[in-house]
C-alpha cells in the first residue's frame, strides 16, 4: 500500500532560526539549513506527501502519543530559549488518517499509543524548526510524535518505530518520510557559558563518542550501535534519552539494518551539544525485524 521513501536523523537547533536574523550570529547555521533544504528537495522528488517527525521536545510521561490534528497554525515562542525563537508564525496541514493508522498499528503490537486528531495540541520546536526549512511552502503534511519519553524503554521505542513503518506500508495509501529530530550528545552549556560554547561540544569525551557513533553509522555497523545505544543515551545525556533515534532505528529494521548513512551536514557543536543531518537509506525490512 504505502511507501516509506526517506528517513533521516536531523538537527533542530534553535540557532538555525537565530542564523536568519541580523546580528552577530547571522549565517552561523547555514550548513544545517542547507541540509534541511536538501531534504525537502529530495522528498519532493520522491513524491512524499507527509513528514512524520519524532520530536524530542514533546515530553510525555505515559504511553506513546501522536499529534495528527488536521491543521496546525499559530505563532510560536520557545519557553526554553525565548531569546532564540520568538514570534515565529507557522501553518501546516496535518494527516489524521496516517496518525490514526500508526496508533492502531502500535496498539495491535501491544504498545499503548494514543493518536490525537481532535486536539488543541500545538507543535514543539523539534518539529517546527525543520519544517520551517523543509516545508516553507506547506507542500507536505505533518504528523508529530512525542519522542521525549521520560519513563519509557528504548527497546519499546524501537518497536514503536517498527509499528510506524508497518502502518505506512500496510495501512496507508501514500508516501512518507520520517525524521528523528534530536541531537547526538546533549549536555547543554552550563549557565553563563552560552557564548563560549555557541559552536562547541561540552566535553571532549562527548565529542569523541559522537564521532565514534557516526563512524559506526557510516560503516553500517548497526549491531554495535544497537548494543551501545542505552549507555550512549545515558552517559552522553542523549536528547530525550534518544528515543527519537531508537524509533528511527526500529523503523529501519533494528540491529539487522545494514545500510550506510549519508552525511548531509557534517557533525558540529552547538551550545554544548553534538549535531548532524544524516540520511538513513530506506531498504526493505529484514525478516528478523522484531514483531
Amino acid at each position: 500500500m504505502g511507501k516509506l521513501a526517506f528517513a533521516a536523523k536531523i538537527t533542530h537547533v534553535p540557532s538555525m532560526y537565530l542564523s536568519e536574523l541580523d546580528g552577530p550570529h547571522k549565517g552561523c547555521r547555514q550548513a544545517a539549513i542547507d541540509g534541511h533544504h536538501e531534504i525537502g528537495r529530495r522528498c519532493r522528488e520522491l513524491g512524499v506527501d507527509t513528514f512524520v517527525v519524532f520530536d524530542v521536545h514533546w515530553l510525555v510521561n505515559s504511553e506513546y502519543h501522536i499529534n495528527c490534528a488536521p491543521r496546525f497554525e499559530a505563532t510560536y515562542t520557545s519557553n526554553e530559549l525565548p531569546h532564540f525563537i520568538k514570534n515565529m508564525h507557522y501553518a501546516y496541514d496535518g494527516n489524521p488518517a496516517l496518525g490514526i493508522a500508526i496508533g492502531q498499528a502500535a496498539n495491535d503490537m501491544g504498545i499503548a499509543t494514543r493518536a490525537h486528531s481532535e486536539t488543541s495540541l500545538d507543535l514543539e520546536y523539534g518539529t517546527l524548526v525543520p519544517m520551517r526549512y523543509m516545508n516553507a511552502d506547506q507542500h507536505f503534511k505533518v504528523v508529530s510524535i512525542a519522542a521525549w519519553c521520560a519513563w519509557h524503554d528504548l527497546r519499546e521505542s524501537e518497536r514503536f518505530g517498527l509499528a510506524v513503518r508497518r502502518a505506512i506500508e500496510e495501512r496507508y495509501d501514500g508516501t512518507v518520510a520520517i525524521l528523528a529530530s534530536g541531537s547526538l550528545s546533549h549536555h547543554f552549556s552550563n549557565n553563563g557559558k552560552a557564548a563560549e560554547y555557541m559552536h562547541k561540544v561540552w566535553d571532549p569525551f562527548l565529542e569523541e563518542t559522537d564521532r565514534h557513533v557516526i563512524e559506526l553509522w557510516k560503516k553500517g555497523d548497526w549491531a554495535t550501535f544497537h548494543g551501545m545505544l542505552p549507555m550512549y543515551a545515558e552517559k552522553c545525556w542523549g536528547e530525550g534519552n534518544m528515543h527519537d533515534t531508537a524509533m528511527l532505528l526500529g523503523a529501519m529494521g533494528g540491529k539487522a539494518y545494514d545500510q550506510k548513512v549519508e552525511i548531509l551536514t557534517p557533525y558540529f557543536g552547538s551550545s554544548g551539544t553534538g549535531q548532524i543531518n544524516a540520511v538513513f537509506p530506506v531498504s526493505p525490512l529484514p525478516h528478523t525485524a522484531e514483531a
